[in-house]
């Protein structure tokens, strides 16, 4: 694949083959995102998770203390008092049955995360073919299936993000902006890590970090030591 020349400018201040400190990293990330915006920073860690086999899934959430630089649009199912409850805690966007059409036949996606109290997962459940392979569907793991609406939509603002495997087995997360701190970078990728390394499936032989590599969205990645995560 044919790279420009800013990110082969960039390229060239990472050395391919060392494995890098989290302080150096961060460091370099931020000297390597060349865009004119502000760059999410991104984190990819391949598992040796076989995520076919269902007790190999990792699927959880973790709030990272300085946010992502984002602005999340929450969208809450619910109905009556949790409803209320919901437009009170700074809920973007509240609703029930009525939603169902204009998000499956107007293609209405003004949203970047969905939560729903139980009694409305049969309702979300319709949605399943709209929602799910954008990885919007609400899930009990992520904890954006609850009875506490309030505690849900705080975490999501503060900075919640969802991890998860692809197909490949590997997450793909992001830890913040470019224009952020290396402090607050290293911070957030820690946390994230913590987590990571927390949910280990007890099912899993063998290595369970295969690589860690931290990227801006649009320029080269740089690699982590696995082994200094556990």
């Amino acid at each position: 694949m044919k790279r420009g020349k800013k990110y082969q400018e960039a390229a060239k201040q990472i050395e391919r083959s060392q494995l890098y400190e989290v302080s150096d990293a961060v460091a370099l990330v931020k000297k390597t995102a060349f865009a004119k915006f502000d760059e999410t920073i991104e984190v990819h860690i391949r598992t040796g998770c076989d995520g076919r086999h269902a007790d190999q899934q990792i699927r959880g959430a973790v709030v990272l203390p300085h946010g992502t630089g984002k602005t999340v649009r929450v969208l809450v199912f619910a109905k009556n008092a949790k409803a209320d409850e919901a437009q009170a805690a700074g809920a973007d966007y509240v609703g029930a049955e009525e939603l169902i059409p204009k998000i499956q036949n107007e293609g209405w996606l003004d949203f970047d995360v969905v939560v729903a109290t139980p009694d409305m997962m049969g309702v979300v459940g319709r949605l399943g073919r709209v929602l799910g392979p954008k990885g919007l569907m609400p899930n009990p793991k992520a904890g954006t299936v609850t009875m506490d609406v309030t505690k849900a939509i705080n975490d999501i603002k503060a900075g919640k993000i969802e991890y998860r495997l692809d197909k490949s087995n590997i997450i793909h997360v992001p830890i913040g902006k470019a224009s952020f701190t290396e402090e607050q970078l290293a911070d957030n990728f820690q946390t994230l890590m913590d987590a990571i390394v927390k949910a280990r499936p007890a099912a899993l032989k063998g290595q369970f970090l295969k690589s860690v590599v931290m990227a801006p969205s649009m320029g080269p990645g740089i690699k982590l030591n696995p082994a200094k995560f556990g």
